[in-house]
């Protein structure tokens, strides 16, 4: 079993709390040392009580399922001989409502771009394997309950 902690701090400082205009920007900081800015999304809490330039929570559960593929599309790449000069993943949540009539990442797109080089290109059929591997072996794709699109492009 391994455990992965993050600090999440927030402070009213002298805002006023009770009229529900304060602001929802904050710090996640991690073991690290590193320390990110982070709001709710201006979607969620118009501005200006959102921070718009902040990381917010659905930006990063889309950039950490982005994150795990592709750590593992790469470290399958390299085993089955592949050389990969670059990865780049537009990828894209959509909220909307789910079943149970809430609020939900529902779906999230990745649209990863991989450049290849050496003696070993893979054909399009061995890069989609490589993907559809990827997923299957990704620990926040096995946490969530949105269903992941994979597309390379």
């Amino acid at each position: 079993m391994e455990q992965y902690c993050a600090k999440v701090v927030w402070n009213r400082g002298e805002q006023n709390f009770s009229d529900n205009k304060y602001s929802r920007g904050h710090e996640w900081k991690f073991d690290g040392g590193l320390t990110v800015p982070a709001s709710s999304a201006p979607s969620s809490v118009p501005l200006p009580l959102s921070v718009a330039e902040n990381i917010d929570p659905e930006e990063a559960l889309v950039a950490a399922l982005s994150s795990c593929h592709m750590l593992f599309f790469l470290a399958f790449a390299s085993k089955q001989g592949f050389i990969v000069d670059s990865y780049e993943d537009n990828a894209a949540g959509i909220m909307e409502k789910n079943e149970k009539r809430r609020m939900s990442i529902t779906r999230i797109d990745l649209r990863p771009h991989t450049v290849f080089s050496g003696a070993a290109i893979p054909t399009a059929e061995q890069i989609l394997a490589l993907h559809h591997l990827s997923h299957e072996h990704c620990y926040i794709a096995n946490s969530i309950r949105a269903e992941v699109v994979i597309t390379p492009v």
